[in-house]
């Protein structure tokens, strides 16, 4: 069962927030979390409230299911680019020079692994180790 969790107009440029969202990209649900806390880029602090809700949208919808033995992962996240509010800044000689406020939309889905899953991630960490 998976659950979806948007957020809306964040004023931040969709290139920051698309670094952020590469971090956590296929991790289990725990370890994104621990990336987000010490993450010193901006748009870590609302992915990580994002993933909260995300996380409380599946407990919502599995309500006799705990989080613990779910085995959690994001599946998908993604980044659109949201309204771009365009200012103009003073220039010399009397001109103005155009300022591009960007702003994102972001787009998560969490969902619980299966066992052949866990079993292709076991290899491929057991791999990594060699």
């Amino acid at each position: 069962m998976e659950a979806v969790a948007k957020l809306k107009n964040v004023p931040t440029s969709p290139r920051k927030m698309r670094l952020v969202a590469g971090l956590i990209r296929g991790k289990s649900v725990s370890r994104a979390l621990g990336l987000l806390k010490f993450e010193a880029n901006s748009g870590a602090e609302r992915l990580e409230k994002l993933l909260l809700s995300a996380l409380a949208n599946w407990q919502q919808a599995n309500e006799e299911g705990r989080i613990e033995d779910a085995n959690l992962y994001i599946k998908e996240i993604f980044v659109d680019e949201g309204k771009m509010l365009k200012r103009l800044r003073p220039a010399p000689q009397g001109r103005g020079y155009r300022i591009r406020k960007r702003s994102n939309h972001v787009t998560l889905v969490i969902d619980s692994m299966t066992e052949d899953q866990l079993e292709q991630q076991s290899k491929k960490s057991k791999k990594a180790n060699k």
